[in-house]
């Protein structure tokens, strides 16, 4: 009997539809061709291929929970410039994120007793059960945000201050509004992101 859920098989579907109308797909070039990145959330509700009007190639988009500038996400967009030539980076966080929702110090809480799915409520965030648990995430940060243009700011900021980030790379700040698909500039984030000129 197979232990395959039925969104993994789903997926799987989906994948073999897609397959066969791959077409010229498989010809595309490493490099985006449009030669920019995107950094922005994993949140399902924002679809960079829309709000931006990308196709297959175009553009690197790297997300992660509230498109924080990680390690990681840095890391990412090195590479997409050092090795693929991207001349231009957009930071996009959005209205309604979930990481506006919790403290470093609440999930590490709510993981130190449960492994599982949390819920929250007007009382806030709970456990469903107390049962495992991990200490483990004391050591992560998961850069949460208190204020968002705040850390559309930030974000920016990061990227452009480090060291292996090239001062000739605009670096963009904008937060999507999750109500009407709009993006709208960080005018702050922008001008701290503006290419340094010797």
């Amino acid at each position: 009997m197979s232990n395959k859920t039925i969104i993994h098989n789903q997926v799987l579907k989906a994948n073999q539809a897609y397959v066969k109308d791959f077409g010229v797909k498989g010809k595309l070039a490493l490099p985006p061709a449009r030669g920019f990145a995107i950094l922005t959330c994993m949140d399902a509700r924002l679809d960079p291929a829309q709000y931006a009007g990308l196709i297959e190639g175009d553009a690197h988009v790297i997300r992660n929970a509230g498109g924080r500038a990680s390690d990681d996400a840095i890391r990412s967009l090195i590479i997409s410039h050092k090795l693929l030539g991207t001349k231009e980076w957009f930071v996009i966080h959005h209205t309604d994120c979930g990481m506006e929702l919790f403290t470093d110090d609440i999930i590490r809480g709510l993981l130190a007793t449960s492994l599982n799915t949390a819920t929250v409520d007007e009382k806030g965030w709970r456990n469903l059960d107390e049962s495992g648990g991990s200490d483990e995430a004391k050591f992560i940060s998961f850069l949460t945000i208190k204020n968002l243009e705040g850390s559309v700011v930030e974000d920016v900021t990061r990227i452009r201050s480090h060291p292996l980030v090239p001062k000739s790379i605009p670096v963009y700040g904008y937060i999507y509004d999750v109500k009407s698909g709009k993006l709208n500039e960080v005018e702050a984030a922008t001008k701290a992101g503006e290419p340094i000129i010797n």
